[in-house]
């Protein structure tokens, strides 16, 4: 079992949503150094405080937008040189652009979504995963989307590098498997969260996720090597119906009777 105590845990997106829960609870789980990477030099300083507040003394912070490859290059090798070797890594950044259909969207909406969400934690697991390899021990989550193997209206480009972020974590995945490393991949794939980043959306059939459990359910996951996760367990039942019924049956059914292609119509994300 991957062991989150005595780790080095680095979290992207770490001072908001479900990275600032997972962070304090790594902390609570007895983690030797939390890493926090976020944009807002102001939020990391909001969230080192808060966690000293609680006790915690053992937290960093680096300002770094993942989206600039050469500045996560760079920020890698000061955080190595301060705290050494990660432990666990948790890709946890993302955006969401809005709720327009394709059609309406903007090269700038494509790049910024595609960048953050895809490409980042890509660049991010390659400044680490090498030295995991070598000393054959370590921990890779990256945390995905529903929406990244469920396809949805009015998330087209959000959908698509969440579905770049599954292929891609588990082709890693079954690398290390071949090798039989010790490094182990997770992917998460996560129903909407309440945190705020997906205020406004109304969902029929599957429950808005309660981030205190569903930040548990991912450490859990991580703790247990596991390799997917999926949250909740009925999202599962919609996976196999996608695979067993013809397209059109599950338009109608799940799409337009369940309600799933109409989740974001009244999407205002978070206010600030």
């Amino acid at each position: 079992m991957t062991k989150i105590k005595n780790g080095i845990i680095l979290i992207t997106g770490g001072t908001s949503g479900i990275g600032r829960i997972m962070g304090r609870m790594v902390l609570e789980r007895g983690a030797k150094q939390l890493v926090v990477w976020c944009v807002s030099q102001a939020k990391i300083d909001e969230t080192i405080a808060d966690f000293r507040t609680r006790g915690y003394d053992n937290v960093r912070g680096y300002c770094v937008d993942v989206s600039d490859s050469s500045a996560v290059v760079e920020t890698y090798k000061a955080m190595r040189k301060d705290v050494g070797m990660v432990d666990v890594l948790i890709n946890n950044a993302g955006v969401v652009t809005g709720n327009m259909t394709f059609d309406r969207a903007g090269i700038t909406d494509i790049d910024r979504t595609m960048d953050i969400n895809a490409k980042a934690p890509m660049v991010v697991a390659l400044q680490m995963l090498p030295e995991m390899i070598e000393r054959d021990s370590g921990h890779i989550c990256n945390i995905a989307s529903a929406a990244g193997l469920v396809s949805n209206p009015k998330m087209a480009i959000y959908a698509a590098s969440k579905w770049a972020v599954v292929g891609w974590s588990d082709s890693v995945r079954i690398e290390l498997q071949v090798r039989r490393s010790n490094v182990h991949i997770t992917t998460i794939a996560p129903y909407y969260i309440n945190t705020g980043m997906f205020d406004g959306v109304k969902s029929r059939v599957l429950p808005i996720l309660d981030p205190e459990r569903t930040s548990r359910k991912i450490l859990r996951a991580i703790e247990c090597n596991r390799d997917f996760r999926g949250l909740p367990l009925g999202f599962h039942i919609i996976r196999l119906a996608q695979g067993i019924m013809p397209i059109s049956w599950f338009d109608f059914i799940f799409g337009r009777v369940c309600g799933i292609y109409t989740t974001m119509d009244e999407f205002t994300g978070r206010k600030h």
